[in-house]
């Protein structure tokens, strides 16, 4: 019996190109979705219509907050815009706030990624450092910027805190990650634990306390070559296995999980 596979929204970032506007996304995200996660990825315009995506996100099976060349905008965590904030993406700031509590609010099961990480905690009242690798005893996470073929190797280690979400999925408390970000969480929301820190005190990782399907939130990218490391196959497919479940419950059909163990 074919099995459709579940739906998973991506929002994209807007960009500008010889004066006409776009909506992209990454490559890296939709395979990682498409390929590890076994679902449809598809891409969700950053319009700021939240009626329109009240509507959307209740026909999905899950939602991945993806990274972005740009950062959220400070007036939108309480602080005063500064060179050091930038580049901004107001557009996706009026569509992925929004969606990160719509799928909250509608237990959509939800993956985070680097902007997407700290987009989550300023959803929820938290703050956002910038320019973390200036700061005293913090280590420079930005990466190797010239190389892409470099830039998302794994870089250095985090501590996963044990019995936690994060813990269950990977099966150890301690792993390497790579680093391609400036700015990290600084005053963590109320209703977050930690999942995971580097050893400079940059939380890596947080779960939702009070989350009724799966959300988990990372600073690095474990989107990128994703079939090719351990981990991010695990995560991955755990995010997979718990959209298949929401798309069970939502349209009556089973199955896939099945098929995906069995290796077909």
């Amino acid at each position: 019996m074919h099995t459709a596979r579940p739906l998973v929204g991506l929002p994209a970032d807007t960009m500008e190109k010889e004066g006409l506007p776009f909506h992209i996304l990454g490559d890296k995200y939709a395979v990682a979705v498409a390929d590890v996660s076994r679902c449809h990825p598809l891409l969700i315009p950053s319009l700021g219509d939240v009626d329109a995506l009240r509507d959307l996100v209740s026909a999905l099976d899950g939602l991945v907050i993806t990274g972005s060349p740009a950062n959220v905008h400070p007036s939108l965590f309480g602080a005063e815009p500064t060179a050091a904030h930038e580049p901004y993406d107001h557009s996706r700031d009026a569509t992925t706030l929004p969606l990160i509590e719509l799928a909250i609010e509608q237990a959509i099961p939800l993956f985070c990624i680097c902007r997407g990480h700290q987009e989550l905690n300023v959803v929820m009242g938290g703050t956002v450092a910038t320019e973390i690798q200036d700061q005293p005893g913090r280590e420079d996470h930005r990466g190797h910027l010239s190389d892409v073929n470099l830039r998302y190797l794994p870089a250095h280690s985090i501590t996963i805190t044990p019995g936690g979400v994060l813990h269950q999925i990977l099966g150890t408390t301690e792993t390497k990650v790579n680093t391609v970000h400036r700015q990290a969480i600084d005053r963590l929301a109320d209703g977050l634990t930690v999942e995971a820190a580097a050893a400079d005190g940059t939380v890596e990782a947080v779960s939702i306390d009070a989350a009724r399907d799966f959300a988990l939130s990372v600073q690095w990218h474990p989107e990128y070559k994703a079939a090719q490391y351990p981990d991010s196959v695990k995560l991955f497919e755990a995010f997979g296995d718990a959209a298949r479940a929401r798309h069970a419950r939502r349209t009556g059909q089973t199955g896939e999980p099945a098929l995906r163990a069995a290796g077909v």
